[in-house]
């Protein structure tokens, strides 16, 4: 006879009591189940801060589970016989508690779900995945969404969920009169820079937090990053807190200077609310009445609510849905046939271009990058230089402190590196140096010259550019949106065409971009 009716399996991404896996809990029969394992550090190579984050806020979820009377069994990071991963906690789980059955909310990572799938059958053990009720849209109702179409595009799908769930919507037209303001949105700074820019929230370790951080200075000694400067929201108080720093003090600029970069300015108008959100810490409705509540309120333009509400109604829900429509064999495409190794300063930093130097340092030190550093500087140079898309992917899920795969894998092969051939995005989000030169002063600072392609100044970005496109041409000069570009390359002589190949295979041999030493 089982010990237990039924084991709540709770993963690190899933900390809100809500969940679909806690309905119908009876604390006389059913118990809890969580554990931190080294695998999901190690299965990529993970960075102290992102590894940290995750277990300092599992371990304060088990302390307000523990405290709402739900009994639960937790294995830490550093207690003696842990087995290593969560296959293997689970089975001795099952052989420990006998339950009846395994509850569980729906995964964010499809490794995860297959590894708990094996070993509950093994075990005999009947495993109920529950939906999960965290997004607007559920598995099934993207399927439908798919099914629908004839192709996919995350515009369409925006607009029939802002109409479903009536955000942003004034009767039946949009709020405004206009489904996107983009045309009001993604400015540069001024040569004067941004200026005094609200602080980022801020939440000093307590005693659980500098527990985990010792541990994992100890266990993960040679993994990317440092602890030092640790202070995301671990708890929901504390995530409900940043999400009203940024609702009155950067929610207004938001849309405004969202593509905007500043070298030493991590944080500026962006909301850091992805780890939060990722974690479950906070719900994505209550994140979007916010804003929506902002504008109605005057407290913020159309503008930029629209642009925000656009990440997390339109692009976040989207992308869930493309990585479990796709999966399994979306993780290994490569569209583009990249085949280079990732620049090892990608772990460092340690690099002469000043934009990539900034951002890589930047994601080393704080688990944290907004979204333009990582599409259209780190992202888009690896696309450029043909690098591997799993290598490219790996980096993205291990370095960032709001990377879960299910999230992580399509904006990183798809929208980033277009590995996957245009399902997420409609062209390869291909540029010069000159992108990076508008949207900040980077290329005043740095050795090279974003309007060059050969020669020794000449910008690796804009080299590479023009490579990716003689490279690609055949494929290219057919795309509707890409056309135009690969026309340009008309421009190039036989002479012209060979400097590019030539300084181009300098950078790949590494001979370019590494910072001199000594």
């Amino acid at each position: 006879m089982a010990d237990l009716r039924a084991l709540v399996i709770v993963l690190g991404d899933q900390l809100e009591h809500g969940a679909a896996a806690f309905d119908g809990f009876d604390a006389a029969v059913d118990a809890v189940w969580m554990a931190e394992v080294a695998e999901e550090s190690t299965h990529v190579t993970s960075s102290k801060m992102r590894t940290v984050l995750f277990l300092s806020a599992m371990r304060h979820f088990a302390a307000e589970t523990q405290a709402a009377g739900r009994t639960l069994h937790y294995t830490r990071l550093d207690d003696a016989g842990n087995r290593g991963s969560l296959g293997r906690e689970l089975q001795a789980a099952i052989a420990r508690l006998r339950p009846a059955r395994l509850v569980m909310t729906e995964p964010g990572d499809w490794r995860v779900l297959q590894a708990l799938q094996s070993v509950a059958e093994a075990a005999g053990v009947p495993l109920d995945v529950r939906e999960d009720r965290h997004f607007f849209v559920s598995r099934r109702a993207f399927a439908v969404h798919v099914q629908s179409r004839k192709s996919l595009r995350m515009e369409y799908f925006y607009r029939e969920q802002r109409r479903h769930h009536r955000v942003l919507m004034d009767g039946d037209e949009p709020a405004g009169g206009q489904w996107n303001f983009d045309a009001d949105n993604r400015n540069a700074f001024g040569a004067s820079g941004p200026g005094p820019v609200p602080p980022r929230s801020r939440f000093a370790p307590d005693a659980i937090t500098r527990d985990v951080m010792a541990a994992v200075q100890q266990q993960f000694t040679n993994h990317p990053g440092t602890v030092v400067d640790f202070a995301w929201p671990v708890t929901r108080q504390q995530a409900l807190q940043t999400l009203d720093t940024f609702a009155a003090e950067r929610l207004p600029l938001f849309g405004r200077y969202q593509d905007a970069m500043w070298p030493g300015e991590p944080w500026l108008y962006h909301a850091h609310l992805s780890a939060a959100l990722n974690l479950k810490l906070l719900d994505p409705r209550e994140v979007v009445a916010r804003a929506e509540a902002a504008y109605r309120a005057g407290d913020a333009p159309l503008a930029a609510v629209e642009g925000f509400v656009r990440q997390i109604l339109g692009w976040r829900e989207y992308v869930r849905g493309i990585y479990w429509s796709q999966m399994p064999g979306y993780r290994d495409l490569n569209a583009l046939g990249g085949d280079q190794d990732l620049p090892a300063w990608y772990w460092s930093g340690e690099t002469d271009m000043a934009c990539l130097r900034d951002a890589i340092t930047q994601t080393v030190r704080q688990g944290y990058a907004h979204h333009i550093q990582r599409l259209m500087v780190t992202g888009l140079y690896a696309m450029l230089l043909g690098v591997e898309p799993a290598q490219v992917h790996a980096w993205y899920l291990g370095m960032y402190v709001d990377a879960v795969e299910w999230v992580e894998l399509p904006n990183t092969l798809g929208m980033s590196q277009f590995a996957d051939g245009g399902l997420m995005a409609s062209k390869p989000y291909a540029a010069t140096g000159k992108y990076i030169d508008r949207m900040g002063p980077y290329c005043k600072g740095c050795r090279y010259d974003p309007a060059q392609r050969t020669g020794d100044k000449a910008c690796p970005f804009t080299t590479l550019y023009w490579d990716f496109l003689l490279r690609h041409e055949t494929r290219l000069a057919g795309h509707p949106r890409m056309a135009l570009q690969v026309k340009n390359l008309a421009r190039l002589d036989d002479a012209q065409r060979q400097a590019v190949f030539d300084r181009a295979a300098a950078i790949r041999r590494g001979e370019v971009g590494v910072a001199a030493h000594g």
